[in-house]
Protein backbone atom coordinates (compact mmCIF):
# COMPACT_ATOMS: atom_id res chain seq x y z
CA UNK A 1 0.00 0.00 0.00
CA UNK A 2 1.64 3.63 -0.64
CA UNK A 3 2.52 5.59 2.49
CA UNK A 4 0.86 8.73 0.82
CA UNK A 5 -2.73 7.09 0.04
CA UNK A 6 -3.07 4.50 2.81
CA UNK A 7 -6.56 2.27 3.06
CA UNK A 8 -9.38 3.38 4.28
CA UNK A 9 -11.65 0.80 5.77
CA UNK A 10 -15.23 1.05 7.06
CA UNK A 11 -16.80 0.00 9.74
CA UNK A 12 -19.47 -1.44 7.18
CA UNK A 13 -19.84 -1.17 3.81
CA UNK A 14 -23.85 -2.52 2.57
CA UNK A 15 -22.96 -0.85 -0.75
CA UNK A 16 -20.35 -3.56 -1.51
CA UNK A 17 -23.16 -6.19 -0.29
CA UNK A 18 -26.28 -4.55 -2.20
CA UNK A 19 -24.01 -3.95 -5.12
CA UNK A 20 -23.44 -7.98 -5.66
CA UNK A 21 -27.19 -8.40 -5.53
CA UNK A 22 -29.16 -5.75 -6.82
CA UNK A 23 -31.22 -7.28 -9.20
CA UNK A 24 -32.65 -9.75 -6.69
CA UNK A 25 -33.67 -6.99 -4.48
CA UNK A 26 -35.00 -4.58 -6.87
CA UNK A 27 -37.31 -6.84 -8.53
CA UNK A 28 -39.45 -8.45 -5.76
CA UNK A 29 -39.34 -4.68 -4.35
CA UNK A 30 -40.63 -3.18 -7.41
CA UNK A 31 -43.34 -5.78 -7.42
CA UNK A 32 -44.66 -4.83 -4.46
CA UNK A 33 -45.23 -1.37 -5.70
CA UNK A 34 -46.64 -2.83 -8.39
CA UNK A 35 -49.14 -4.79 -6.24
CA UNK A 36 -49.48 -1.65 -3.66
CA UNK A 37 -49.33 -4.50 -1.20
CA UNK A 38 -47.45 -3.17 1.91
CA UNK A 39 -48.47 -4.77 5.27
CA UNK A 40 -48.08 -8.06 5.74
CA UNK A 41 -49.43 -10.59 2.99
CA UNK A 42 -48.33 -13.03 0.94
CA UNK A 43 -44.69 -11.84 1.26
CA UNK A 44 -44.16 -11.88 5.03
CA UNK A 45 -45.98 -15.32 4.49
CA UNK A 46 -43.36 -16.61 2.40
CA UNK A 47 -40.62 -14.95 4.51
CA UNK A 48 -41.98 -16.66 7.48
CA UNK A 49 -42.10 -19.73 5.87
CA UNK A 50 -38.38 -19.71 4.07
CA UNK A 51 -36.73 -18.61 7.87
CA UNK A 52 -38.94 -21.30 9.43
CA UNK A 53 -37.59 -24.28 7.53
CA UNK A 54 -34.02 -22.54 7.32
CA UNK A 55 -33.86 -22.48 11.49
CA UNK A 56 -35.72 -25.51 11.71
CA UNK A 57 -38.73 -24.41 13.73
CA UNK A 58 -42.35 -24.68 13.80
CA UNK A 59 -43.56 -21.30 13.38
CA UNK A 60 -41.46 -17.87 12.23
CA UNK A 61 -44.10 -14.33 13.13
CA UNK A 62 -42.89 -11.52 11.52
CA UNK A 63 -42.74 -8.04 13.06
CA UNK A 64 -41.64 -4.34 12.73
CA UNK A 65 -37.73 -4.62 14.47
CA UNK A 66 -35.61 -7.40 16.52
CA UNK A 67 -36.59 -4.79 19.61
CA UNK A 68 -40.28 -5.41 19.23
CA UNK A 69 -39.57 -9.41 19.15
CA UNK A 70 -38.25 -9.01 22.36
CA UNK A 71 -41.58 -6.98 23.92
CA UNK A 72 -44.16 -9.45 21.93
CA UNK A 73 -42.27 -12.54 23.26
CA UNK A 74 -42.83 -11.48 26.65
CA UNK A 75 -46.17 -9.55 26.43
CA UNK A 76 -47.42 -13.01 25.01
CA UNK A 77 -45.59 -14.77 27.59
CA UNK A 78 -47.50 -12.65 30.35
CA UNK A 79 -44.80 -11.09 31.85
CA UNK A 80 -45.65 -7.83 33.30
CA UNK A 81 -45.73 -5.09 36.57
CA UNK A 82 -44.24 -7.48 39.49
CA UNK A 83 -42.61 -9.96 37.38
CA UNK A 84 -38.92 -10.10 36.96
CA UNK A 85 -36.95 -11.58 34.54
CA UNK A 86 -33.45 -12.33 34.52
CA UNK A 87 -30.59 -11.23 31.84
CA UNK A 88 -26.74 -9.83 31.02
CA UNK A 89 -25.82 -6.51 31.17
CA UNK A 90 -23.57 -6.45 28.61
CA UNK A 91 -25.75 -6.29 26.09
CA UNK A 92 -28.26 -3.37 23.10
CA UNK A 93 -30.28 -1.40 25.30
CA UNK A 94 -33.47 -3.32 24.03
CA UNK A 95 -32.50 -6.88 26.03
CA UNK A 96 -33.40 -4.78 29.09
CA UNK A 97 -35.65 -1.69 27.89
CA UNK A 98 -38.29 -4.53 26.38
CA UNK A 99 -38.25 -6.14 29.78
CA UNK A 100 -38.63 -2.42 31.79
CA UNK A 101 -41.54 -2.32 29.19
CA UNK A 102 -43.72 -4.30 30.21
CA UNK A 103 -43.74 -3.35 33.47
CA UNK A 104 -41.32 -6.22 34.91
CA UNK A 105 -37.81 -6.01 36.53
CA UNK A 106 -35.00 -7.05 34.87
CA UNK A 107 -32.09 -9.07 36.99
CA UNK A 108 -28.45 -8.54 35.51
CA UNK A 109 -26.21 -11.84 36.17
CA UNK A 110 -22.42 -11.05 34.98
CA UNK A 111 -21.00 -12.88 32.07
CA UNK A 112 -18.38 -15.35 31.00
CA UNK A 113 -15.10 -13.00 30.55
CA UNK A 114 -14.48 -15.57 27.59
CA UNK A 115 -17.33 -15.16 25.82
CA UNK A 116 -19.28 -12.19 26.72
CA UNK A 117 -22.58 -14.28 27.50
CA UNK A 118 -24.30 -14.66 30.63
CA UNK A 119 -22.15 -16.97 32.83
CA UNK A 120 -24.29 -20.02 33.52
CA UNK A 121 -22.41 -20.74 36.84
CA UNK A 122 -23.31 -17.14 38.15
CA UNK A 123 -26.43 -17.88 37.05
CA UNK A 124 -27.38 -21.12 39.40
CA UNK A 125 -26.08 -19.15 41.92
CA UNK A 126 -28.57 -16.83 41.34
CA UNK A 127 -31.69 -19.03 41.20
CA UNK A 128 -30.29 -21.66 44.12
CA UNK A 129 -28.90 -18.77 46.68
CA UNK A 130 -30.05 -16.95 49.47
CA UNK A 131 -31.23 -13.83 47.06
CA UNK A 132 -32.87 -15.87 44.55
CA UNK A 133 -35.38 -14.15 42.76
CA UNK A 134 -38.68 -14.70 44.16
CA UNK A 135 -40.87 -13.62 41.22
CA UNK A 136 -38.89 -14.60 38.34
CA UNK A 137 -40.51 -15.63 35.55
CA UNK A 138 -38.06 -16.08 32.42
CA UNK A 139 -34.33 -15.78 31.53
CA UNK A 140 -33.14 -14.08 28.23
CA UNK A 141 -30.10 -15.23 27.03
CA UNK A 142 -28.00 -13.26 24.46
CA UNK A 143 -26.34 -14.53 21.92
CA UNK A 144 -23.63 -11.86 21.60
CA UNK A 145 -21.78 -11.23 18.68
CA UNK A 146 -22.94 -14.10 17.02
CA UNK A 147 -21.55 -16.85 19.15
CA UNK A 148 -24.39 -18.99 21.22
CA UNK A 149 -25.00 -18.94 25.02
CA UNK A 150 -24.39 -22.17 26.90
CA UNK A 151 -27.94 -22.83 26.29
CA UNK A 152 -27.76 -26.46 27.62
CA UNK A 153 -27.09 -25.07 31.15
CA UNK A 154 -29.58 -22.22 30.54
CA UNK A 155 -32.19 -24.51 29.54
CA UNK A 156 -31.73 -27.03 32.29
CA UNK A 157 -31.81 -24.28 35.05
CA UNK A 158 -34.98 -22.73 33.38
CA UNK A 159 -36.57 -26.18 33.55
CA UNK A 160 -35.69 -26.56 36.90
CA UNK A 161 -37.32 -23.10 38.40
CA UNK A 162 -40.30 -23.15 35.70
CA UNK A 163 -38.76 -20.23 33.62
CA UNK A 164 -39.39 -19.34 30.39
CA UNK A 165 -35.81 -18.90 28.04
CA UNK A 166 -36.53 -15.95 25.27
CA UNK A 167 -33.56 -16.28 22.97
CA UNK A 168 -31.83 -12.71 22.28
CA UNK A 169 -30.45 -13.78 18.43
CA UNK A 170 -30.27 -10.45 16.94
CA UNK A 171 -26.82 -10.88 16.05
CA UNK A 172 -26.81 -14.60 15.86
CA UNK A 173 -28.92 -15.46 12.62
CA UNK A 174 -27.36 -18.32 11.05
CA UNK A 175 -25.61 -19.12 14.31
CA UNK A 176 -25.72 -23.07 15.59
CA UNK A 177 -25.42 -24.70 18.83
CA UNK A 178 -23.86 -28.05 19.82
CA UNK A 179 -26.13 -29.24 22.01
CA UNK A 180 -25.15 -32.13 24.60
CA UNK A 181 -29.04 -32.57 25.39
CA UNK A 182 -30.65 -33.12 21.60
CA UNK A 183 -27.12 -35.04 20.72
CA UNK A 184 -27.10 -32.42 17.43
CA UNK A 185 -26.16 -28.79 16.30
CA UNK A 186 -29.08 -27.05 17.03
CA UNK A 187 -30.08 -23.25 15.21
CA UNK A 188 -30.51 -20.78 17.32
CA UNK A 189 -33.85 -19.75 17.57
CA UNK A 190 -35.25 -23.01 18.10
CA UNK A 191 -33.99 -23.79 21.59
CA UNK A 192 -35.77 -21.27 23.90
CA UNK A 193 -40.10 -21.12 24.46
CA UNK A 194 -39.04 -17.97 21.69
CA UNK A 195 -36.05 -16.94 19.55
CA UNK A 196 -35.76 -13.28 18.69
CA UNK A 197 -34.25 -11.80 15.70
CA UNK A 198 -33.24 -8.33 13.93
CA UNK A 199 -33.15 -7.32 10.43
CA UNK A 200 -31.39 -4.17 11.07
CA UNK A 201 -29.70 -3.42 7.84
CA UNK A 202 -26.61 -3.82 9.81
CA UNK A 203 -27.03 -7.40 10.97
CA UNK A 204 -25.70 -10.32 8.94
CA UNK A 205 -28.89 -10.66 6.95
CA UNK A 206 -30.57 -6.94 7.06
CA UNK A 207 -33.36 -5.35 5.54
CA UNK A 208 -33.88 -2.13 4.05
CA UNK A 209 -35.00 -0.48 7.80
CA UNK A 210 -36.31 -1.97 10.67
CA UNK A 211 -37.53 -5.26 10.80
CA UNK A 212 -37.66 -8.65 13.21
CA UNK A 213 -38.54 -11.94 13.32
CA UNK A 214 -40.02 -14.32 16.43
CA UNK A 215 -39.10 -18.29 16.08
CA UNK A 216 -41.01 -21.06 18.31
CA UNK A 217 -42.64 -24.62 18.05
CA UNK A 218 -45.33 -23.72 20.05
CA UNK A 219 -48.36 -23.41 18.09
CA UNK A 220 -50.61 -22.10 20.70
CA UNK A 221 -48.00 -19.41 21.22
CA UNK A 222 -47.44 -18.68 17.52
CA UNK A 223 -51.40 -18.13 17.26
CA UNK A 224 -50.95 -16.08 20.08
CA UNK A 225 -48.05 -13.96 18.34
CA UNK A 226 -49.44 -13.47 15.46
CA UNK A 227 -52.91 -12.16 16.66
CA UNK A 228 -50.92 -9.17 19.21
CA UNK A 229 -48.75 -8.23 16.39
CA UNK A 230 -51.80 -6.70 15.18
CA UNK A 231 -53.78 -5.27 18.25
CA UNK A 232 -54.15 -8.77 19.44
CA UNK A 233 -57.43 -9.00 16.41
CA UNK A 234 -59.18 -12.08 15.87
CA UNK A 235 -58.00 -14.43 12.70
CA UNK A 236 -61.01 -14.42 10.61
CA UNK A 237 -63.15 -11.11 12.69
CA UNK A 238 -62.35 -7.94 11.73
CA UNK A 239 -62.46 -5.14 14.93
CA UNK A 240 -62.78 -8.15 16.82
CA UNK A 241 -59.91 -8.42 19.50
CA UNK A 242 -58.55 -11.07 21.92
CA UNK A 243 -55.59 -9.88 23.63
CA UNK A 244 -54.01 -6.67 24.54
CA UNK A 245 -51.06 -6.60 21.33
CA UNK A 246 -49.90 -3.32 19.19
CA UNK A 247 -48.73 -3.16 16.08
CA UNK A 248 -45.75 -4.59 15.81
CA UNK A 249 -46.29 -5.68 12.27
CA UNK A 250 -43.48 -6.32 9.41
CA UNK A 251 -43.74 -4.71 6.58
CA UNK A 252 -43.92 -6.57 2.85
CA UNK A 253 -41.00 -4.65 1.43
CA UNK A 254 -38.86 -5.39 4.32
CA UNK A 255 -39.73 -9.25 3.74
CA UNK A 256 -39.01 -9.42 0.37
CA UNK A 257 -35.69 -8.06 1.12
CA UNK A 258 -34.82 -10.65 3.15
CA UNK A 259 -36.27 -13.55 1.44
CA UNK A 260 -33.88 -12.14 -1.18
CA UNK A 261 -30.64 -12.46 1.09
CA UNK A 262 -31.52 -15.28 2.69
CA UNK A 263 -30.29 -17.57 -0.01
CA UNK A 264 -26.79 -15.79 0.29
CA UNK A 265 -26.82 -15.66 4.50
CA UNK A 266 -24.83 -19.05 4.62
CA UNK A 267 -21.85 -17.68 2.27
CA UNK A 268 -21.92 -14.42 4.24
CA UNK A 269 -21.67 -15.77 7.33
CA UNK A 270 -18.39 -18.33 6.66
CA UNK A 271 -17.26 -15.28 4.77
CA UNK A 272 -16.96 -13.49 7.93
CA UNK A 273 -15.62 -16.74 10.01
CA UNK A 274 -12.49 -16.73 7.45
CA UNK A 275 -12.01 -12.76 7.91
CA UNK A 276 -11.98 -13.51 11.84
CA UNK A 277 -9.84 -16.57 11.24
CA UNK A 278 -7.27 -14.38 8.84
CA UNK A 279 -7.42 -11.09 11.56
CA UNK A 280 -6.41 -14.45 14.45
CA UNK A 281 -3.38 -15.05 12.09
CA UNK A 282 -2.52 -10.94 11.45
CA UNK A 283 -2.70 -11.04 15.47
CA UNK A 284 -0.76 -13.86 16.40
CA UNK A 285 2.37 -12.97 13.72
CA UNK A 286 1.92 -9.30 14.55
CA UNK A 287 3.53 -10.07 18.21
CA UNK A 288 0.30 -8.42 20.09
CA UNK A 289 -0.92 -11.19 21.42
CA UNK A 290 2.65 -12.42 23.21
CA UNK A 291 2.97 -9.15 24.59
CA UNK A 292 -0.59 -9.25 26.23
CA UNK A 293 -1.69 -5.71 24.03
CA UNK A 294 -4.20 -7.23 22.28
CA UNK A 295 -6.55 -10.73 22.83
CA UNK A 296 -8.62 -11.59 19.87
CA UNK A 297 -12.34 -13.51 20.51
CA UNK A 298 -12.52 -16.70 22.08
CA UNK A 299 -14.26 -19.40 20.25
CA UNK A 300 -16.08 -21.98 22.86
CA UNK A 301 -16.83 -24.65 20.46
CA UNK A 302 -14.61 -24.72 17.51
CA UNK A 303 -15.33 -27.82 16.22
CA UNK A 304 -19.06 -26.89 15.40
CA UNK A 305 -18.79 -24.75 11.64
CA UNK A 306 -21.30 -22.67 12.61
CA UNK A 307 -20.75 -21.87 16.29
CA UNK A 308 -20.17 -18.51 15.62
CA UNK A 309 -20.95 -16.25 12.88
CA UNK A 310 -19.11 -12.65 14.01
CA UNK A 311 -21.39 -10.77 13.43
CA UNK A 312 -18.76 -8.33 15.51
CA UNK A 313 -15.36 -9.18 15.62
CA UNK A 314 -14.14 -7.45 18.97
CA UNK A 315 -10.98 -7.44 20.44
CA UNK A 316 -10.05 -7.20 24.23
CA UNK A 317 -7.22 -4.05 23.99
CA UNK A 318 -4.71 -2.07 26.60
CA UNK A 319 -5.71 1.50 26.46
CA UNK A 320 -8.48 0.54 24.23
CA UNK A 321 -9.43 4.41 23.47
CA UNK A 322 -5.83 5.37 22.49
CA UNK A 323 -6.13 2.32 19.84
CA UNK A 324 -9.54 3.85 18.83
CA UNK A 325 -8.51 7.25 18.65
CA UNK A 326 -5.72 5.74 16.49
CA UNK A 327 -7.88 3.90 13.78
CA UNK A 328 -10.50 6.58 13.48
CA UNK A 329 -7.00 8.93 12.75
CA UNK A 330 -6.09 6.42 10.13
CA UNK A 331 -9.58 6.04 8.84
CA UNK A 332 -10.50 2.75 10.31
CA UNK A 333 -13.78 1.52 10.92
CA UNK A 334 -14.02 0.56 14.90
CA UNK A 335 -17.22 0.52 17.51
CA UNK A 336 -17.62 0.03 21.05
CA UNK A 337 -20.04 -2.62 22.07
CA UNK A 338 -20.99 -1.65 24.52
CA UNK A 339 -19.27 0.96 26.55
CA UNK A 340 -22.01 0.87 29.45
CA UNK A 341 -23.22 -1.94 31.08
CA UNK A 342 -27.05 -2.05 31.75
CA UNK A 343 -26.90 -1.82 35.34
CA UNK A 344 -24.83 1.75 35.42
CA UNK A 345 -27.17 3.44 32.71
CA UNK A 346 -28.98 6.22 34.24
CA UNK A 347 -32.56 5.07 33.02
CA UNK A 348 -31.93 1.84 35.44
CA UNK A 349 -30.87 4.19 38.26
CA UNK A 350 -33.96 2.54 40.18
CA UNK A 351 -32.86 -0.81 40.28
CA UNK A 352 -30.12 0.19 42.21
CA UNK A 353 -27.04 -1.30 40.36
CA UNK A 354 -23.40 0.48 41.02
CA UNK A 355 -20.22 -0.06 39.75
CA UNK A 356 -18.33 -3.31 41.42
CA UNK A 357 -21.66 -5.00 41.43
CA UNK A 358 -21.17 -6.99 37.85
CA UNK A 359 -17.32 -6.87 37.31
CA UNK A 360 -16.67 -9.05 34.37
CA UNK A 361 -19.24 -6.90 32.42
CA UNK A 362 -17.62 -3.59 33.55
CA UNK A 363 -14.49 -4.57 33.11
CA UNK A 364 -15.47 -5.70 29.55
CA UNK A 365 -17.00 -2.18 28.63
CA UNK A 366 -13.82 -1.02 29.55
CA UNK A 367 -11.70 -3.10 26.91
CA UNK A 368 -13.40 -4.39 23.81
CA UNK A 369 -13.16 -2.64 20.70
CA UNK A 370 -15.13 -4.58 17.55
CA UNK A 371 -13.35 -4.22 14.42
CA UNK A 372 -14.47 -4.31 10.53
CA UNK A 373 -15.34 -7.85 9.89
CA UNK A 374 -18.01 -8.05 6.71
CA UNK A 375 -17.37 -10.61 4.12
CA UNK A 376 -16.45 -8.07 1.05
CA UNK A 377 -13.37 -6.91 3.11
CA UNK A 378 -10.20 -6.99 1.46
CA UNK A 379 -6.29 -8.48 2.15
CA UNK A 380 -5.07 -5.42 2.43
CA UNK A 381 -7.65 -3.76 4.44
CA UNK A 382 -7.48 -6.46 6.85
CA UNK A 383 -3.80 -5.93 7.04
CA UNK A 384 -4.01 -2.29 6.95
CA UNK A 385 -6.61 -2.53 10.90
CA UNK A 386 -3.67 -4.74 12.52
CA UNK A 387 -0.97 -2.59 10.84
CA UNK A 388 -2.90 0.65 12.48
CA UNK A 389 -3.16 -1.24 15.83
CA UNK A 390 0.24 -2.74 15.59
CA UNK A 391 1.72 1.60 15.08
CA UNK A 392 0.19 2.40 18.21
CA UNK A 393 1.67 -0.10 20.22
CA UNK A 394 5.27 0.52 18.63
Amino acid sequence: MSATNPVTVPMLDLKAQFAQIKDEIMRPVGEIFEKQAFILGPAVADMEEELARYLGVGHTVGVASGTDALLLSLMALGIGPGDEVITTPFTFFATAGSIMRTGAKPVFVDIDPDTYNIDPKALEALLEGENKPAKAKAIIPVHLFGQPADMDEIMELAGKHGLYVVEDAAQAISCAYPSRIAGKDIMIGGIGTTGCFSFFPSKNLGGAGDGGLISTNNDELAAKLRSMRTHGSHPQEKYRHLYLGGNFRLDALQAVVVSAKLPHLDSWSQGRRENAEHYNRLFKDSGLLDKELVSTPFRKWPECERSHIYNQYVIRAKDRDGVMAALKQAKVGCAIYYPIPMHLLECFASLGGKKGDLPQAEKAAAEVLAIPVYPELTTEQKERVVEVISEFYA
